[in-house]
């Protein structure tokens, strides 16, 4: 019942309304004695009207009204000191289910000054209740089955690098070889972000922790001699949904294997660096090298599979990409500016 400044009707009237009403009332003295209750109170808690007029509230049916907090609740509410607002309770009843319920209360002026009256509204929410426990449990168990299901992905994918290293081994054509490495290391990339969102707890994936261990993973894969090649990363604080983190962390894997591959031919040291950083709704991401920087003339590279990866990905996100020369090396910068 909405909250409204306290009514006046006659007796009659009073009565007429509640009787009448398609809403579970009752109509209560200040004693909480029953004056009396609509049809569908009578119906919704099965009572027979006829046993009503007369009763206290807590004698109604088998017992299960009389409820100590709610009593004290309407008692504070007939002095004026409190008002009764969607207050929920059990109905507890011997042999039938308990049915949740929400009350509301308020006093009501029937033309009568010297006595008090309440009017009850009882709502009947255990469907409205069970429903939203369901949808809650279904959430639940849908949330268990994404993990599973990205849980068996990621080592589908590990199953999948397996098979091509060692199909690498087998063939003796150094191209078809090279190309079954970079196919490996683009699935390792993969595994590690499933591997990551399937222990992300909520809906966004926390950048730093995610391409620092995805870039573990390419060096581990790829890096012989941690001594001589390097990749760090630093991230600010960011946090993206987890199909734009997806694409980023896609992006950075092609063009970390494009420079292990080719910026340090002959230099005893080398370093990778990855970086992003977020402000509002726009972002940077960056990967540099202090290679060889990039070759020009007859001897540029041309673009291969990697570059088509990047440049639709980095179109995905409505980012520009921007390549320089690091001198040392060479720098990617991939930028989403707020107007993009």
């Amino acid at each position: 019942m909405s909250k409204a400044p306290i009514v006046h009707f006659e007796a009659a009237s009073t009565l007429a309304v509640v009787v009448s009403s398609n809403e579970p009332l009752l109509f209560l003295s200040e004693d909480q004695t029953v004056i009396a209750a609509s049809t569908s109170f009578c119906r919704t808690f099965e009572i027979d009207p006829a046993t009503i007029p007369g009763k206290r509230l807590r004698e109604l049916g088998d017992g299960e009204w009389a409820m100590p907090q709610l009593a004290s609740l309407l008692r504070a509410t007939a002095s004026g000191s409190a008002q009764i607002e969607a207050y929920e309770i059990d109905l507890r009843r011997p042999n039938r289910n308990t049915r949740q319920l929400v009350i509301n209360a308020r006093t009501i002026d029937d033309g009568d000054t010297d006595r008090v009256r309440l009017l009850m509204a009882v709502t009947d929410v255990t469907a409205m209740r069970a429903e939203a426990r369901l949808k809650d449990d279904l959430i639940r168990e849908k949330a268990i089955l994404m993990k599973e299901v990205q849980h068996r992905v990621a080592n589908s994918l590990q199953i999948i690098a397996s098979v091509l290293m060692q199909s690498a081994r087998r063939v003796q054509s150094e191209e078809a070889r090279g190309h079954l490495h970079n196919a490996h290391h683009r699935v390792m990339s993969i595994a590690t972000v499933q591997r990551h969102l399937s222990t992300s707890a909520g809906g966004n994936v926390e950048l730093r922790t995610y391409l620092t261990q995805l870039c573990q993973s390419l060096g581990a894969s790829m890096i012989s001699d941690p001594d001589r090649l390097s990749i760090e990363v630093t991230v600010d604080d960011s946090a993206v949904e987890a199909d734009v983190s997806i694409s980023l962390g896609l992006i950075v894997t092609e063009l970390v294997i494009n420079a292990l591959k080719h910026a340090f031919p002959d230099q005893p040291m080398g370093r990778i660096e990855i970086g992003y950083r977020s402000t509002g709704s726009e972002w940077t991401l960056s990967v540099r090298d202090n290679g060889i920087g990039m070759p020009t003339g007859s001897v540029a590279a041309k673009a291969g599979l990697g570059t088509g990866i990047i440049e639709a990905l980095a179109r995905n996100l409505r980012g520009e990409i921007q390549l320089s020369d690091a001198a040392p090396g060479t720098a990617v910068t991939i930028s989403h500016r707020r107007d993009s």
